[in-house]
């Protein structure tokens, strides 16, 4: 080998090196910053909650807290079930059937905030027999659906399943 094919090599493995290097520097920087953008652990215990839900009786429902924000629990009747099903799907401002709601047509797990401006709806009050915000006047079916005010949607459905028959995780 010639003297200037040895440099030119020695040249070509000093400048990889040293890319490899920086590179490798650059990553060092950069990852606490990336990282300290993840969530921190009281966030994620939050993502999801495990409701009890073995003492709640036929027609009456509970109030939990998920990530800060109410959520209805409500074991509904036969009755309750059969009138939010038999709703002519035509007649809802947010048209949405009873049966995409509730998983389980016995329970329905919804966010309790009025789809308006925010507030708490009322249990069990209300033209419809569901809930009824007093601020503005909505009023929401046995399913939760808007029928009456000036909410624009249903109350939402958050993501949840039925751990076993006593147990719902939410989120």
């Amino acid at each position: 080998m010639s003297e200037k094919e040895t440099k030119v090599n020695r040249r070509d493995f000093v400048v990889t090196a040293s890319y490899a290097v920086g590179a490798v520097g650059v990553a060092g920087v950069v990852w606490p910053l990336v990282d300290q953008m993840n969530p921190d652990a009281s966030v994620k215990a939050l993502a999801s909650t495990e409701v009890d839900i073995s003492s709640v009786e036929p027609g009456k429902s509970i109030t939990v807290l998920w990530r800060g924000k109410p959520v209805f629990i409500k074991r509904r009747t036969q009755e309750e079930i059969d009138k939010a099903r038999s709703v002519d799907i035509n007649e809802l401002k947010h048209p949405e059937k009873d049966e995409d709601r509730a998983a389980n047509p016995e329970w329905l797990v919804m966010l309790g905030i009025c789809t308006h401006l925010g507030c708490v709806p009322l249990n069990d009050k209300g033209d419809y027999d569901g809930w009824f915000c007093p601020c503005h006047g909505s009023h929401y079916d046995t399913s939760g659906r808007i029928r009456k005010g000036p909410a624009p949607t249903n109350m939402e459905v958050p993501k949840y399943e039925f751990i076993n028959s006593k147990t719902i995780k939410i989120g």
